[in-house]
């Protein structure tokens, strides 16, 4: 599987490309055709500078009609390139690909050097065996972990690390994704803070979702807080936005974004959606209607307005101010979700488009870092998954290797789950309980921390999830998010972005606004 992920990177990915070209044996690899399909990559890039991607099936095309082929490869080469083909647009983690062949080329390295030993002891021409033996230095065909910046390489280098730092693996639209989508990076840690219930679940699963739509590889591992069949009923509500539960049923109201000014009929801008507002009689104010707005008015201004009254998020200064207010539309959800609905929104989304999304699922108190990190070199082993993104819901329910203090546990947890983002060069998401005190506070800050602060220092960054403790916000459909730690840059915990959601339709992210 090794060879797989090496051909893999050859045809996909240029950077691969460019760090193996320099010292490229094509004897490190042991299959005829993945040499041939090798050799065809090095051509093309000496060539064009880059990756071949789907130029190589016109290659081999071309070499097929040309005679280029042993006869004994033709099929071969064809089953491994059609084999490959559903992989040709996915992401390709590069620096985890080049570990793994540099361990591969080595072992392959010693394995030749062996084989020629033998032959020599066979033929009985020991001295010339002693020779070899004695004059063995290994090529290292990859140099990963050492950097001369006086020297040409560091220029590809320094393109490199730009492109990985400003290409975010899973995106968000509008004011959530400014604050997000920077650190949803490779070799990220990210995770969220909430107290219990308040949808740390949903939204580790609507990151995970939206990096397949991305074409990255996503590994899901459930370490205790639901069931593989809750996980697929809760996947399938998402896709299809219908409700789990017959409660849920009926008339439902959406939040959808809309702005304060709109509202209070206090714009007179020409891109103005409409000319009239629905809190004019006042019951609202510009200074307080964001912290005092509810339920219970919005439905009475759509009694009164209806469907007449129409959101407003046209100008700069809406996306720029904090002016954000919510407005809701109704639904109507006839039926829950059906068996056959959920497998046909399976088929579409995951099979058809083959996007990659593996969970694996444990019983509380069970799952550990080691076992997360041999599942993943089995499924790579396996079928040659490599994910991009391993989400974990979450970590304060693994359980660490070593028996210790349990605030230590946990520190070694969080040591370990950041090793983990940085070996595989992969994003890492987890989520992480707030204190008791949160319970009472309307957003939570660093001192809100469970069982170790040392946490905050193992992240690249930390999100708050929060709702005021009374509930108002929650029967509208609303969650704020606040950055609680970014390693990159200045931050103000104080500050917030606010996320409409709607959780009985699977659907933790509907729109955002400042």
């Amino acid at each position: 599987m090794v060879e797989r992920l090496i051909i893999t990177g050859l045809i996909n990915n240029t950077e691969f490309l460019q760090q193996i070209r320099p010292t490229w044996d094509p004897e490190v690899l042991g299959s005829a055709s993945a040499q041939q399909i090798a050799s065809w990559c090095i051509e093309f890039f000496d060539e064009f500078g880059t990756a071949p991607a789907r130029n190589i099936e016109d290659i081999y095309f071309e070499k097929k009609e040309g005679g280029d082929i042993p006869r004994d490869m033709v099929e071969e080469i064809r089953e491994d390139l059609e084999d490959l083909a559903s992989e040709y647009d996915e992401s390709f983690n590069v620096k985890y690909a080049l570990k793994r062949a540099r361990k591969y080329f080595t072992k392959r390295q010693l394995e030749n050097h062996q084989k020629e030993l033998e032959n020599l002891i066979a033929e009985g021409n020991l001295d010339a065996a002693d020779d070899l033996a004695r004059s063995y230095r290994p090529r290292d065909l990859l140099v990963l972990d050492d950097l001369d910046l006086s020297g040409s390489e560091v220029l590809l280098k320094v393109e490199n690390a730009f492109m990985a730092i400003s290409e975010p693996l899973l995106e968000y639209p509008g004011a959530l994704g400014n604050m997000l989508n920077q650190h949803m990076v490779r070799g990220g840690f990210v995770s969220y803070m909430a107290r219990e219930k308040l949808g740390k679940s949903f939204r580790l699963l609507e990151d995970g979702v939206r990096g397949t739509m991305k074409r990255n590889k996503v590994a899901f591992f459930q370490a205790g807080d639901m069931t593989e069949a809750q996980q697929l009923k809760r996947i399938g509500s998402y896709l299809t936005k219908k409700p789990i539960h017959e409660k849920y049923l009926g008339e439902i109201f959406l939040p959808h974004e809309d702005c304060l000014k709109n509202q209070l009929d206090l714009c007179d801008r020409e891109e103005r959606q409409d000319r009239f507002g629905v809190f004019t009689g006042g019951e609202f104010d510009e200074d307080d209607i964001r912290k005092s707005i509810n339920k219970e008015a919005l439905l009475e201004a759509h009694l009164d307005f209806g469907s007449d009254y129409r959101p407003c998020t046209n100008c700069e200064e809406f996306h720029n101010k904090s002016l954000g207010v919510p407005w809701l539309k109704p639904v109507r959800v006839d039926h829950v979700l059906t068996v056959d609905e959920a497998k046909r929104k399976f088929q579409q989304y995951f099979i058809d488009k083959n996007r990659r999304f593996k969970i694996s699922t444990h019983p509380n108190n069970t799952l550990t870092i080691k076992a997360i990190k041999n599942i993943l070199m089995e499924w790579e082993r396996k079928d040659g998954f490599v994910p991009d993104i391993i989400i974990i819901d979450y970590a304060d329910l693994l359980v660490a290797e070593h028996t210790k203090e349990f605030r230590h546990t946990q520190n070694e947890i969080w040591k370990d789950l950041r090793a983990l983002s940085q070996e595989r060069d992969c994003l890492v998401l987890t989520a992480t309980q707030a204190d008791a005190k949160s319970y009472e506070k309307n957003l939570i800050t660093m001192s809100n921390f469970s069982e170790d602060k040392r946490k905050f220092a193992h992240v690249t960054a930390m999100f708050g999830l929060n709702q005021d403790k009374y509930g108002r916000e929650k029967k509208m459909g609303l969650m704020r998010v606040n950055e609680l730690v970014v390693r990159e840059g200045e931050f103000d915990v104080t500050s917030s972005v606010t996320v409409l959601q709607n959780l009985t339709l699977g659907r933790p992210f509907l729109g955002s606004y400042i």
